[in-house]
């Protein structure tokens, strides 16, 4: 097998297991911040073993990039809270389509965050994908479950915007890998910090979805995805991305047997294909 088929194997897999992992908002009768706790636990491990197995260097180089690096654990742990929590307060669909939106957010919050020149088709893609979320939500009322829960799908594409574009510096100076663990150590500890450990009833089996959610979900997606750009270029991958909400709402409908109602898929359509035009846009200028 070619290194190019190998690698586009590798970045499939990987967005399918993502995919996957926000069908664990239902899988799990556990609370959000629980769940999370969980998977950034496990992923912790994982990508603390693949790491010390290669010997890569882990001490960052300052105290403030170590303080960066913290800062950037909580918002990892908010961001994945708010990922589960839209999904167990609506649906698979909704949860999936609302955090799709964050290209948007980057295309918002990039000009403040490097200075880069402001465009009009920022703008239309901003209104296009705004469109989308109109239509992916059901109902306008506060006190509709699945409303609440695609505000906080919004926020957790909100939140995983910023991780991107704060990231993008720290991605100079360390390895991805190193990213992620203290990411995922320092989400682990802040959620230890504020999750009552009691009150979430931990039997074999959420444990071995834990487990499944952290090591293969996580860990193992981030590794392939990763690996497969040293190969693909970023912008393909970026596209190929697009998929995840797709794999994640078919899954949910021969698992979970939730199946999104025609409102809820066109604007799904336009949420994705919007982002999707949009990488393209970039990949070409």
């Amino acid at each position: 097998m070619d290194s190019q088929r190998r690698a586009l194997i590798q970045v499939h897999v990987s967005v399918f297991l993502f995919g996957l992992a926000g069908l664990f908002g239902k899988f799990l009768t556990l609370p959000a911040s629980f769940i999370v706790l969980g998977r950034t636990g496990f992923a912790s491990l994982a990508l603390g073993l693949w790491l010390l197995r290669y010997q890569t260097a882990l001490r960052p180089t300052s105290r403030w990039d170590l303080l960066g690096l913290v800062g950037l654990g909580g918002l990892l742990a908010f961001h994945w809270y708010s990922f589960f929590l839209a999904i167990q307060l609506s649906t698979v669909a909704i949860g999936l389509l609302t955090f799709s939106s964050f290209p948007v957010f980057v295309t918002l919050l990039e000009p403040w965050f490097f200075k880069t020149r402001w465009r009009w088709r920022d703008g239309a893609i901003a209104t296009a994908v705004l469109f989308g979320v109109v239509l992916v939500i059901p109902e306008y009322s506060f006190s509709a479950s699945s409303t609440v829960g695609a505000i906080w799908g919004l926020l957790s594409g909100l939140s995983f915007a910023l991780l991107q574009l704060v990231n993008k510096g720290y991605r100079q100076r360390y390895s991805a890998f190193a990213i992620a663990l203290y990411q995922n150590v320092f989400a682990c500890l802040s959620l230890l910090l504020v999750t009552p450990l009691s009150a979430a009833l931990l039997t074999p089996y959420s444990l071995g979805l834990l487990l499944v959610l952290g090591v293969l979900c996580t860990a193992l997606a981030h590794t392939l995805f990763i690996e497969s750009l040293a190969v693909l270029r970023t912008q393909l991958a970026s596209v190929i991305s697009a998929l995840e909400p797709v794999y994640g709402i078919l899954l949910a409908v021969v698992l979970l047997g939730e199946i999104p109602n025609a409102r809820t898929l066109i604007g799904g359509l336009l949420i994705l294909g919007t982002t999707t035009v949009a990488t393209y846009w970039e990949g070409e200028g």
